[in-house]
C-alpha cells in the first residue's frame, strides 16, 4: 500500500513538471505593444487620433495659459502711480504694451474713467469672463475624450465578443479553443486602450482646469485691486 501511494504521488510530480514546462514554454510568446494595438482594429485608429488630439489641446493650452499667468509684479504699482500722478495716457500704453489678460483687463478700467465706479467694475468684469473664456478654448474637448474613450474601448470590446461567439456558432461542435481565446483577448485591448486614453486625458484635463482657476483668482485680486486704487485719495 505504502508503494503504491509513492507511485501516486510520483505520476502527480512528474504530471506537475510536464505542466510547469509547458507553461514555461507558452510563456515565451510575447507580442508588443503595437502588435496588440494592431489587433484592436479599427477602433484603437480612433483612439490613438483621440490620444494625440488630448496631448495637443494639452501642450497648446498649457503654454497659452501660463503666458497669461507670467505678469510684471510691479505691472499694478505702476498703473497706481500713473493714475495718481494723472498720466493716464502712460498708463494706458503700459496696458498695451503687456500682453496678458490682467493687462486687457486694466485698459478697459481705465478707458472708462470718469463714469460711475459700477460701470468700471462692471466693463472689467466682462473682460475678464471673456479672457477666461478664451483660456477656456477647447478644454472641453479635452474633456470629451476623458468620456469618450472609455466608452469606445468598450464598444469595441462587445463588437469583438459579438464576433468571437459568432465564430463559435459558426464552428459548431469543431471549437478552436485557440482561435475563441485569441478573439476574445484581441476584443479586451480596445477596453485597455479606451481606459488609458480616457485616464491620461482626464488627468490632463484637471491639470488645466486648476491652472484656469488660478488665472480667475489672479483676475479677481487684480479686479479688486484696481477699484482699490480708484478709491485712493490722489496724491
Amino acid at each position: 500500500m505504502f508503494n503504491g501511494i509513492l507511485l501516486q504521488l510520483q505520476t502527480v510530480t512528474n504530471d506537475l513538471s510536464g505542466a510547469a514546462q509547458t507553461t514555461g514554454q507558452q510563456g515565451e510568446i510575447s507580442l508588443s505593444i503595437l502588435d496588440l494595438a494592431m489587433k484592436g482594429g479599427w477602433i484603437m485608429v480612433i483612439l490613438g487620433v483621440f490620444s494625440i488630439i488630448a496631448v495637443y489641446i494639452f501642450i497648446e493650452r498649457y503654454l497659452t495659459i501660463s503666458k497669461a499667468t507670467s505678469s510684471d509684479k510691479n505691472f499694478m504699482n505702476n498703473i497706481r502711480e500713473y493714475i495718481h500722478s494723472g498720466r493716464l495716457d502712460a498708463a494706458m500704453a503700459l496696458c498695451r504694451s503687456t500682453e496678458t489678460p490682467n493687462a486687457r483687463m486694466i485698459e478697459k478700467g481705465l478707458a472708462r474713467l470718469g463714469k460711475p465706479l459700477n460701470d468700471i467694475n462692471a466693463a472689467i468684469e466682462n473682460v475678464g469672463k471673456l479672457e477666461v473664456s478664451k483660456l477656456e478654448k477647447g478644454v472641453a474637448g479635452l474633456a470629451t475624450i476623458a468620456g469618450a474613450a472609455p466608452m469606445l474601448g468598450f464598444l469595441g470590446t462587445v463588437i469583438g465578443m459579438i464576433r468571437a461567439f459568432y465564430d463559435m456558432s459558426m464552428a459548431g461542435n469543431n471549437i478552436d479553443i485557440a482561435l475563441l481565446s485569441s478573439g476574445i483577448y484581441q476584443a479586451m485591448i480596445t477596453t485597455v486602450g479606451g481606459l488609458i486614453v480616457g485616464i491620461l486625458a482626464f488627468i490632463l484635463y484637471n491639470i488645466l482646469v486648476s491652472r484656469i482657476e488660478k488665472v480667475v483668482y489672479m483676475l479677481e485680486a487684480r479686479s479688486t485691486e484696481f477699484m482699490d486704487v480708484l478709491h485712493e485719495p490722489a496724491r
